[in-house]
């Protein structure tokens, strides 16, 4: 019995172990800075990840098209029995028949066998050859692809990741407020036992708290579904914790506002993506062109052939040689008109792709320049709402100078209090509107 019962405990032992481990590992938690989100969005984001299977796709697609250009070369076999060996008819006046009969007559050996090499190699293909041309083209476009994907992924993450970051301020905001409602509504309920106040002052104290401590739970879930957003986003499972390490301030918001103006085309990648896509265009011209050209291939074949009237191929009896090399050449006459409707085809969509570019140029143009002005616009709007927040901030102060003195009223300290928080509201959103708006310029100027 103690056999069994040791035997059954050495047997459940790393299950228990893994079990434990699992259970003490849990969910993991993550402390990211913002490129860390983005390097980790690049890796497990499903978007980017299929951005990379495209590429390796077009890598095979490019082995495809080099494997036009190389030597073809195959090997077959033939093993033949002849059932019934097939009858000719030959005519009998070939022996002195009369003319119009024929004679049947059985040629050949009942077991054929032969083996042979064949080889093909294009000597000149306008089509293939252009296609040699246009793979790295092809992978650039490919890798331009995630380049695109992954700015799209990364200009969300910023937006998302440095609102969170805000909100940090805002919660501290609101954590103050709350415990200096809480301490009104004291002073309120204790003036109100000593005769000193009247119900309702104590009551509108309540209210105010109220509001305060429903406009935290409100932050608090919008700022949840933020982190589930950011987490969905870069990919990351829902169970898992992320604590965001960097911070944000008025100075890093203004980082880059002198330096407005100062772009490039080239530096945004959707028009690299694009200028990638117009090449690849000139060279489906180029091929379609080269169509009309003839074509020249090498073949060559090497057999070997065996005829038994049994089935003893390994006997040392004579195997037959053929052997041959020679040039292919096809030379295009007439092919319906085809031809020429693929290279109009592929012309039209050269200047498709052309026109997209130009317009492009104008979109980054008027990117650039809205997205400078409400850069502008919303530094602006935090100066003046930081100041506006310190105003009221004195206010405040100075009624609760008062109130405590016994000089102020209950009224003018929840005026006060009122004044701030609405200071304070303006103050984080003008903080959000700038953070959009530095993200955005960034994009627009291909520098984010």
């Amino acid at each position: 019995m103690n056999l069994r019962t040791g035997l059954l405990l050495f047997l459940l032992t790393p299950i228990i172990a893994f079990a434990q481990d699992t259970a003490r590992k849990g969910p993991a938690v993550h402390s990211f800075s913002i490129q860390q989100c983005v390097d980790y969005a690049a890796k497990n984001n499903v978007q980017a990840k299929n951005a990379i299977l495209a590429l390796q796709l077009q890598e095979q697609q490019n082995k495809s098209i080099t494997a036009a250009a190389l030597p073809n070369l195959a090997a077959s076999g033939n093993l033949t029995d002849y059932l019934e060996i097939p009858t000719t008819l030959i005519p009998g006046q070939f022996f002195g028949g009369a003319a119009g009969t024929y004679i049947p007559v059985k040629f050949g050996t009942k077991y054929n066998s032969s083996g042979g090499i064949t080889l093909q190699q294009t000597l000149f293909d306008g089509q293939v050859f252009v296609g040699l041309q246009a793979r790295k083209t092809a992978i650039d476009y490919a890798a331009k692809n995630i380049e695109l994907t992954q700015q799209t992924i990364k200009a969300n993450i910023y937006k998302i990741y440095y609102q969170l970051v805000a909100s940090k301020t805002q919660l501290a905001q609101l954590d103050g407020d709350i415990a200096f409602a809480k301490d009104l509504v004291h002073v309120q309920n204790e003036m109100y036992k000593n005769g000193f106040a009247e119900k309702m002052d104590g009551d509108k104290a309540t209210v105010q708290l109220v509001n305060i401590e429903t406009q935290k739970h409100s932050l608090m879930n919008t700022v949840e579904n933020g982190y589930l957003g950011l987490k969905l986003l870069i990919g990351m499972p829902v169970k898992d914790s992320i604590v965001l390490t960097d911070s944000v301030t008025e100075d890093k918001i203004k980082e880059g506002l002198l330096n407005e103006g100062t772009y490039q085309y080239k530096d945004r990648i959707d028009y690299q993506f694009l200028s990638l896509a117009k090449k690849l265009d000139e060279y489906n011209v180029k091929r379609y062109k080269l169509s009309y050209f003839p074509t020249l291939s090498l073949m060559g074949a090497y057999t070997e052939s065996a005829y038994r009237t049994s089935f003893n191929f390994l006997n040392g009896q004579s195997w037959f040689n053929t052997s041959y090399i020679g040039l292919n050449l096809n030379v295009p006459i007439f092919s319906g008109l085809a031809k020429n409707a693929n290279v109009k085809t592929a012309e039209l969509q050269l200047q498709q792709q052309q026109n997209q570019l130009s317009d492009l140029q104008n979109s980054i143009d008027k990117d650039v320049a809205q997205a400078t002005d409400n850069f502008y616009t919303a530094v602006k709007t935090l100066d003046y709402q930081k100041k506006n927040m310190s105003l009221a901030e004195s206010v405040y102060n100075e009624s609760k100078k008062k109130y405590e003195a016994g000089t102020g009223s209950t009224l003018d300290i929840t005026s006060a209090q009122t004044d701030l928080e609405t200071a304070q509201n303006n103050y984080i959103n003008a903080m959000y509107d700038a953070i959009i708006a530095k993200i955005d310029y960034l994009n627009a100027t291909g520098k984010l």
